[in-house]
């Protein structure tokens, strides 16, 4: 479901009252600064109370996420004042400000901010992204505001805003989406739709064609599933076409029951979200064209359904990859990285791209290791790795590097294939072992893998992030590939 939340920007000097006032708006935000500080000259009509005195009465600071409201006369109505701190007015400060307004004004069809000095973009992608409800069944008790009217002179910081935060919903819908109805299928044609929207190429591979064309470990990995794998390839190219060529790999494991390796039901319960890096690959492709961006793309989302059943794929059981290579099952739990494998291999064979980059809620211990707001970043080359992670720190949605550590590489050798889908000795480093699988199939061009199982996924509405998906890597990818 599209936010429903519909950002104008407004460019013609007006003040803020006077443009709440002519649109029947409810609500008036005004910015305040860490001091607290606060101009309501923007505002065009005087608040009841002064602002100064009512940020005292309530020892406000103006840290970023305070609101505090009052109330304020526009001709012969009431409506409201609502202040709203920015601390440092920083980009994180903002998308946090932005996000606090936009559910302090829940329930409301209308509000006029007067935005912060420094990045519209960022306190726009705030109140968006705060906006967000995903919802079955009746309507919510408090739907999101219906309009919010950016006073601003910046048209095109909030148009690409509002581009980035749709994608950022679209991805959050696409995790959210219990998997009921959520099998490969469902999702391959939700990446039709996108391309028919975008204008975008699209090929789906069903079973078949992935038998035909030896895509093992996805028709393993989907064996125990009676709804079978697909393989789905998005491209973008530009107009005028474009000297760089970047491929995008997304896990879309639909659910995730850990196959004969069973998770305990506790662990179960997050594993409708297990795709939502390949939903991020889909919202970033669908993104692409209305950025102008100026590279060519191919997003690969490898999709199958991790179930358990008499056909189900068995530890001990050996799987022969697209090129041919093999690997060792010796957890059925381990499967992301099994599709990923083909994923990889086939971008590596056929495509001739530039850089590779995977995306994958691949292993808990890289949320062990780094929380829920950093993703785990492993690359071999050093120049796409500084890209990420400054795109990353751009964006909101910060990496940090970690080690592909060579000499942990024996840790999956297999007695009996190439390798092995976990490790037999004990290294630990679950997250550096899993990347150490992929890079074999990864070939010799530039690569990086992203393990976002911390940050794919929130426990509840803090700053623009909402509880459930939160499509973290759309930002971040988007930012990698419309800037220099």
């Amino acid at each position: 479901m599209p936010i429903r939340t519909r950002i104008s920007p407004a460019g013609d000097g007006r003040p803020a009252g006077e443009i709440a006032l002519a649109e029947g708006a409810e609500l008036v935000a005004v910015p305040v600064r860490s001091g607290p500080e606060v101009d309501v000259a923007g505002l065009g009509v005087s608040p009841p109370v002064d602002p100064a005195e009512l940020l005292a009465f309530h020892d406000a600071k103006g840290e970023a996420g305070e609101v505090l409201a009052c109330p304020l006369r526009l001709g012969d109505r009431t409506a409201e004042l609502l202040l709203y701190g920015v601390g440092d007015g920083s980009p994180g400060a903002l998308r946090r400000a932005g996000a606090a307004l936009a559910r302090r004004a829940k329930g409301r069809e209308h509000l006029v901010a007067v935005p912060p000095e420094g990045d519209p973009a960022a306190f726009t992608e705030g109140l968006l992204l705060g906006s967000y409800e995903f919802w079955i069944g009746e309507e919510p008790r408090k739907r999101a505001v219906g309009a919010v009217t950016v006073r601003t002179a910046d048209r095109a910081a909030v148009d690409r805003a509002v581009i980035v935060a749709q994608a950022v919903a679209q991805a959050r819908d696409l995790a959210n989406q219990p998997s009921t109805d959520k099998g490969p299928a469902w999702l391959a044609d939700r990446a039709v739709e996108f391309a028919e929207a975008a204008g975008l190429g699209v090929r789906i591979r069903d079973e078949n064609a992935l038998r035909a064309e030896g895509f093992g470990g996805l028709l393993t990995v989907g064996a125990g599933s009676p709804r079978p794998p697909r393989l789905i390839e998005l491209t973008y190219e530009p107009e005028g076409g474009a000297d760089r060529h970047v491929v995008l790999v997304g896990k879309g494991i639909t659910f995730d029951s850990g196959g004969l390796s069973l998770k305990p039901t506790d662990n179960m319960k997050t594993m409708k979200t297990d795709m939502a890096a390949g939903g991020a690959v889909m919202a970033v492709l669908r993104a692409l064209p209305a950025l102008n961006a100026r590279v060519r793309v191919t997003g690969l989302v490898a999709a199958a359904e991790n179930a358990f059943s008499g056909s189900a794929m068995r530890p001990s059981d050996v799987i022969s990859h697209y090129g041919g290579k093999t690997s060792e099952v010796l957890n059925t739990d381990a499967e992301g990285r099994l599709v990923l494998a083909d994923a990889l291999a086939y971008a590596d064979a056929d495509l001739d791209p530039d850089e590779v980059i995977d995306v994958a809620t691949l292993t808990g211990a890289a949320k062990v290791a780094l929380g829920l707001r950093h993703g785990a970043l492993f690359a071999t080359d050093d120049a796409l790795a500084d890209r990420l992670l400054a795109a990353g720190e751009a964006a909101g949605e910060p990496l940090w590097r970690m080690p592909l550590v060579d000499d942990y590489r024996p840790g999956i050798d297999s007695e009996v294939a190439d390798v092995a889908n976990i490790e037999r000795r004990g290294y630990g480093g679950g997250a550096i072992m899993a990347a150490l699988f992929l890079r074999e199939f990864a070939g010799k061009r530039p690569w990086a893998h992203l393990d976002i199982a911390g940050p794919a996924r929130s426990t509840s509405d803090e700053a623009e992030l909402t509880k459930g998906a939160t499509g973290y890597g759309v930002r971040l990818l988007l930012t990698l590939l419309t800037t220099a």
